[in-house]
């Protein structure tokens, strides 16, 4: 297999990426389900958090996987196009995921495809930073905490680890699900975040 896309390599798996990123699987799976439309509940995102606000435990669960698989088959596809074009359909993975074309760019916050990414294309640093989210989540009960927490850290375990390349596009995957995450940070600076399992 060639080991490039040619000169447009790296736009070709990021139009790859964002497409396979911005399927919304927790808004086909519910309304497939017969509970409607996700977004009109809870916090109005598509993510597994929200699918789990539906009480069906299973549902989320499936939402993960598959949210975390399609940022996983993004890099694992370009993968044999060299290392540029993996981590491009990686990154694009996660911006087709927060900002969908089919729901008007107003998707989810990227926790699951951003780990699902980091997973395929730097695999210790994805299960260190898998346990950073586990230890903060255990210790706080807060879910948006341990995202951040586990985000922040993955620049660093990926240059520890890996290269530059895969440093830089956790930042980059880093610093959009930070800001996806800025309603959050305000209510942990004001004590009215909800806890993991709170109602």
């Amino acid at each position: 297999m060639p080991d490039t896309l040619g000169p447009f390599g790296p736009v070709a798996a990021a139009v790859f990426g964002y497409f396979l990123g911005s399927i919304p699987f927790g808004l086909l799976l519910t309304r497939l389900s017969g509970l409607g439309d996700i977004r009109a509940i809870g916090s109005g995102n598509i993510g597994a958090t929200n699918v789990l606000r539906t009480g069906r435990r299973g549902l989320a669960l499936l939402t993960l996987l598959l949210d975390g698989g399609k940022g996983a088959v993004a890099v694992l596809v370009m993968t044999q196009y060299g290392e540029i074009a993996m981590l491009a359909a990686g990154a694009a993975a996660v911006i087709g995921h927060s900002f969908p074309v089919w729901l008007r760019f107003k998707g989810g916050k990227s926790v699951a495809t951003g780990l699902g990414v980091l997973l395929a294309a730097a695999p210790l640093a994805g299960l260190l930073a898998c346990a950073t989210w586990l230890a903060v989540a255990v210790l706080t009960r807060f879910s948006s905490l341990a995202a951040l927490a586990a985000f922040a850290l993955a620049p660093v375990y990926c240059l520890i680890i890996f290269d530059w390349p895969r440093a830089a596009a956790a930042a980059a995957i880093a610093t959009l699900i930070i800001w996806r995450h800025r309603g959050n940070i305000e209510r942990l600076r004001a004590g009215t975040e909800p806890r993991i399992g709170a109602s």
